[in-house]
């Protein structure tokens, strides 16, 4: 029996869908009319086809799912740290549009859905789905839960206060107002919440193995969000405020440097997810811009982390891949592999944290993360083999084309356009 018509055939090319299974050398895949998977796999077990199918010859490269980075600020600016005070002078329509550009350039790095955990309002997220301007499918959190003087609590010593314009985080103490403020994110349109369950590497007023938000306040939040079928996601940088995160009940720890063998067996029962960040973790801060205390704080934290993550990871805590992109480099996302891979993971083990295990944590497994009939169209193309050389997605040039939901969103080599790796195929039905 023929096969549906079709709008596009990836042809030629070296799969590796996303499920964990072996890659599939000479292997093609077919993308309906509507942007969905019609069929994946060895080119020769696929059924005859029936109509005008677009053929494009990849000449051999990877064919991979859309990758998932379920940790980025695409409204920050990236290089290394948020200033606080510097962002707060910002107009809302410079941070909208500088988010442009830094959606185009995470779409260009193959990543074809984000999480946006602080930042990122419900308008630039509608401004992605309506194709008014062009990025990764978002998911956003709008702001971070914080308490007192926590993480996210932009107030200095002078008593200058920046919540409210900040507009990367809420504070919110006691159960009482954490239910408040929970509440009020979610009738804003928040896909997630998050809470600052430690302080931070970069926070001007804790540590982060101070604690945040105490478990009663996280559990609190973990409960509203449940009444409306959403989750959370944990900043938890320090060992105890790891665990009192783990214990209410969060979806996923993001960064989690200090995580001990206890808690990792607890996520593992759990099902909660590990967002290492190690893109951000491991990256070094240039001494001669940055203030001396938190250059300290930064290079003893890239040890703590070095010393705790790749012990969780070989206990085998589920892991996603997420970067910190706002704080790191916007478009680096796929850096991240390489990082999963020196923290211990195969480089199979890394692409599944950012394709399968993603959709996962995400709730979109049924639409996203492996390619498979029925699935959204998110496929990209790397020149080489991610399983030998890694190198072929962390560099954005070797990312040679993107497609999402079935629209070529990159085509850095003409690949649809060349004439002799495009042809028209109608072959009848047998």
């Amino acid at each position: 029996m023929a096969m549906a018509s079709g709008s596009l055939l990836l042809d030629n090319g070296y799969l590796i869908d996303g499920t964990g299974r072996a890659p599939f050398p000479n292997a093609s895949v077919l993308v309906d009319a509507d942007g969905l998977i019609a069929w994946a796999g060895p080119a020769a077990d696929m059924p005859p086809l029936a109509g005008e199918v677009h053929r494009i010859d990849v000449q051999g490269a990877a064919l991979l799912p859309g990758f998932i980075d379920t940790h980025v600020h695409v409204t920050a600016p990236g290089g290394g740290g948020i200033n606080s005070l510097t962002e707060a002078t910002l107009p809302a329509t410079y941070l909208t549009l500088r988010a442009t550009a830094n959606l185009r350039a995470t779409l260009n790095a193959g990543v074809t859905t984000i999480r946006d955990l602080g930042g990122a309002d419900t308008g630039i997220r509608q401004a992605v789905a309506d194709g008014i301007i062009v990025g990764p499918r978002m998911l956003t959190a709008i702001a971070l839960i914080s308490c007192t003087g926590g993480h996210g609590d932009s107030t200095f010593a002078s008593g200058l206060t920046l919540n409210g314009l900040h507009r990367m985080s809420a504070v919110g103490d006691g159960e009482a107002e954490c239910r408040r403020t929970a509440r009020s994110l979610l009738r804003a349109g928040a896909d997630w919440l998050k809470v600052a369950a430690t302080g931070g590497v970069w926070s001007p007023t804790d540590q982060p193995d101070d604690e945040g938000l105490d478990e009663a306040e996280i559990r609190t939040i973990v409960s509203v969000a449940g009444a409306h079928g959403k989750k959370v996601a944990a900043h938890a940088q320090g060992r105890e405020g790891i665990a009192n995160a783990v214990r209410a009940g969060v979806a996923s720890i993001e960064h989690g440097y200090q995580i001990d063998r206890q808690t990792t067996e607890q996520m593992i029962e759990c099902g909660t997810y590990l967002v290492p960040t190690l893109t951000t973790a491991t990256r070094e801060p240039d001494r001669q811009k940055t203030q001396p205390v938190n250059y300290n704080k930064k290079m003893r934290w890239i040890g703590i982390a070095r010393d705790h993550v790749p012990a969780a990871i070989s206990s085998g805590v589920k892991v996603a891949l997420g970067t910190d992109c706002g704080v790191a480099d916007h478009g680096a996302n796929l850096t991240e592999l390489d990082r999963l891979i020196e923290f211990g993971m195969t480089p199979m083990q890394a692409i599944l944290a950012g394709t399968r295990n993603a959709a996962d944590l995400l709730d979109m497994a049924d639409q996203i993360g492996t390619i498979e009939a029925g699935k959204l169209a998110d496929i990209i193309v790397a020149d080489g083999d991610p399983i030998t050389d890694i190198k072929s997605l962390t560099d954005p040039e070797r990312v040679i084309m993107v497609i999402q939901g079935g629209q070529i969103r990159k085509d850095s080599r003409g690949l649809a356009h060349e004439p002799r790796n495009l042809r028209s195929l109608s072959v009848a039905s047998s």
